[in-house]
């Protein structure tokens, strides 16, 4: 009979080429989930100090008024410089924005923030960076003080 001189079972598989196989099935799914966690667009997430985590949306411009109005005052008694009180107040201005709207715009320049669609926040700027940037003499503080509550003032 064939069967008797020459048939052979077939022979099995280790079960090292079952592992093999799902640990590639598992780094592709892996590589591709990474990739994808790599490339999505991050969210928008407020910083748990910030103001506007803090303080409900009625309660910013008030919190940014006092402020100002505390940079104006130590201005007015000699406790903080008048270059750094139009500084701060710059930076006051500029963080408002970023936690009314969640743009951040304490890196960008005044023709960068020309560019956004940001009513009245460029002009107030404008009028502050004397303060900041020129030569002796300064503008008055209070000058620039107004405009930066003009500007917290008028937004909706």
């Amino acid at each position: 009979m064939a069967d008797d001189q020459g048939f052979y079972a077939p022979l099995g598989y280790s079960p090292l080429w079952l592992w093999a196989g799902l640990l590639l099935a598992a780094l592709a799914v892996g590589w591709i989930v990474a990739v994808l966690a790599a490339t999505r667009q991050p969210r928008a997430r407020t910083a748990p100090d910030s103001p506007a985590a803090v303080l409900p949306a009625a309660g910013l411009k008030e919190h940014y008024l006092a402020r100002i109005h505390e940079v104006e005052t130590a201005a007015g008694t000699g406790a903080l410089p008048q270059r750094a009180a139009h500084q701060e107040l710059s930076l006051l201005l500029r963080l408002f924005i970023r936690d009314a709207t969640g743009q951040d715009m304490t890196r960008m320049t005044l023709a960068d923030i020309r560019e956004q669609p940001l009513p009245g926040v460029a002009e107030a700027i404008g009028r502050i960076y004397p303060g900041e940037f020129a030569a002796e003499p300064l503008p008055s503080v209070t000058a620039s003080a107004a405009a930066a509550r003009e500007a917290v003032r008028a937004w909706s």
